[in-house]
């Protein structure tokens, strides 16, 4: 079978087109396939590499609060119940905050962190109330605020009560810990 110069062309064009078809499904679309899973893939990394850099440069950061915090729990139940009383008295008469309530309350807690709990109740006016309730935020003690209830004595005046329940950590069975410079803070598992 003779082929003509014109046919010889066109079938050599179809080759071509043939070879650069084959060429593009098995290499360059493969290739350019796994160029881009690799760019994804990068892209992934360069955010999970700026989020660890994030969080290595607020541990420096926060490291001094954390070893702050270790040192103003106290080591016994006794004395963090003590330190939190002393706290609420004097902020309520700082505020202007008249107290009718406060006690604290045992809670059998056996975990390597303790809670001591307290009820507090008081009555005043909407300024005292709300100084009270700033200097127990802003204490430099481990306390939480765990139930807030705010009420009207009388209707139509800046008469509030306040009843409150609050809580703080202690560490009974270990001794305060140091301030050391290189010192991290435990892990989870080892406050558990």
């Amino acid at each position: 079978m003779v082929l003509s110069k014109r046919e010889r062309y066109v079938f050599a064009a179809a080759i071509g087109l043939l070879t650069l078809l084959a060429a593009d499904h098995l290499v360059l679309g493969p290739l350019l396939q796994r160029r881009s899973r690799m760019d994804a893939e990068r892209a992934a990394l360069a955010a999970e590499l700026a989020r660890d850099h994030k969080l290595l440069q607020s541990r420096r950061e926060l490291l001094p609060l954390w070893q702050a915090m270790q040192l103003s729990l106290r080591s016994s139940p006794a004395e963090a119940e003590s330190q939190i009383l002393h706290l609420v008295r004097d902020a309520a008469e700082e505020s202007g905050l008249d107290l009718s309530l406060l006690k604290p309350e045992r809670l059998a807690d056996k975990s390597r962190l303790p809670q001591v709990a307290f009820q507090a109740a008081g009555a005043g006016a909407l300024k005292s109330v709300s100084h009270f309730l700033w200097r127990l935020e802003t204490a430099q003690v481990p306390l939480r605020i765990t139930e807030l209830q705010l009420n009207s004595r009388k209707e139509g005046t800046d008469d509030l009560s306040v009843q409150l329940r609050l809580s703080t950590l202690c560490r009974p069975d270990r001794a305060p810990p140091t301030a050391a410079p290189g010192a991290s803070p435990p892990t989870r598992e080892e406050i558990r």
